[in-house]
């Protein structure tokens, strides 16, 4: 999936800056997908390039003046074509994963250390997404949010970024015990 794929559904949401898009990020869809700002500085200058989006500067006193992107109909049909299309499988490419992949051949102080360190990233993960549930939801049930919501989509890749990071937690757990009773064992 490209970069551009992602700004295109984040833009779904209405017009935006850069910076705002950079927050939106981090808030909504840093579950399944990660981009740096001058990343998504320069998706948006290809993008406009493209045709995909559109920019206007808005002036401000006391800052500098701010572009504001949005959808044109290019950028919505290719965001149609792109949600119609096949979706590749993913696949886990993570470093932690090779560590423990390695424990026995290693470290496994450091490697249960790094272990410990990723719960602690997944159970901030868990809190921060269930605050941005919370204001989705605003007092209502998940049943009423999702008959009456104008759009579903974040709220379902939120569910999937949590259930995610809860099984983070859980496999950071099971791993945790798992090295402990090895050390334990050993001569």
């Amino acid at each position: 999936m490209a970069l551009r794929n992602a700004v295109m559904a984040a833009l779904l949401d209405g017009e935006a800056s850069g910076y705002d898009l950079a927050k939106g990020f981090d808030a909504s869809v840093a579950n399944f997908w990660m981009a740096t700002p001058q990343q998504l500085y320069r998706e948006l200058e290809r993008m406009e390039a493209d045709g995909l989006v559109s920019a206007r500067v808005v002036e401000q006193e006391r800052r500098p003046n701010k572009r504001l992107f949005s959808l044109t109909d290019a950028g919505r049909a290719a965001l149609r074509a792109f949600t119609a299309a096949a979706p590749r499988p993913g696949a886990i490419r993570d470093e932690l994963m090779v560590k423990v992949q390695a424990a026995d051949a290693g470290d496994l102080d450091a490697v249960a250390a790094a272990i410990t360190e990723r719960i602690g990233w997944a159970e901030a993960k868990v809190a921060r997404f269930e605050r941005l549930r919370a204001r989705l939801l605003a007092g209502r049930t998940e049943e009423e949010f999702l008959a009456s919501a104008e759009r579903i989509g974040p709220y379902l890749t939120l569910l999937r970024g949590l259930s995610f990071e809860e099984e983070n937690i859980r496999w950071g757990r099971r791993a945790l015990a798992v090295l402990a009773h090895r050390r334990a064992a050993a001569p």
